[in-house]
């Protein structure tokens, strides 16, 4: 379904109506139509703002806020490093120059062929085996650069 169609703001609609009388409704609205899209259309904003009768900006503020809110879609798959300081004393910074290098993107990007999405994460809770990696929701400890390139090759196949 695409985002801009009859159907997503139904979709969004149906969304809205099920955490009406819910306090403090638009974190809960934003993780279901992130979980509907996969992202959060730009569509979805007014909708949204208007049925919790809050402002667009508000809602737009919400969702820059938080790192997990996604405004464009997710490439097939989402490789998160740990930024942390517990990681970062452990060589996060040398691994994750390198993913950058390696996929040839930069944070909150997408690989030209859609594959994977490059994400900063801050705390995984995983400091005992900093640095650390969330692949598709699996978490990965002791990453280093040879880990980071099996990982990439794990999820370009």
């Amino acid at each position: 379904m695409m985002p801009g169609s009859t159907d997503s703001a139904e979709q969004i609609g149906d969304i809205l109506r099920a955490h009406d009388g819910l306090e403090g409704p638009l974190l809960p609205v934003l993780h279901a139509v992130q979980a509907a899209f996969g992202y959060i259309p730009g569509d979805a904003l007014p909708l949204i703002a208007q049925h919790l009768n809050i402002s667009r900006a508000e809602v737009h503020g919400v969702i820059s806020f938080y790192h997990d809110f996604r405004e464009e879609p997710a490439g097939r798959h989402v490789l998160k490093l740990c930024r942390a300081e517990a990681c970062q004393a452990m060589g996060a910074d040398r691994v994750a120059a390198h993913a950058r290098d390696a996929l040839g993107i930069g944070w909150h990007q997408t690989t030209p062929d859609g594959a994977v999405t490059l994400e900063p994460v801050f705390c995984l809770g995983l400091c005992a085996c900093a640095p650390a990696a969330l692949v598709d929701g699996r978490v990965v400890g002791r990453v280093d650069e040879a880990r980071v390139d099996a990982l990439i090759a794990e999820v370009r196949l």
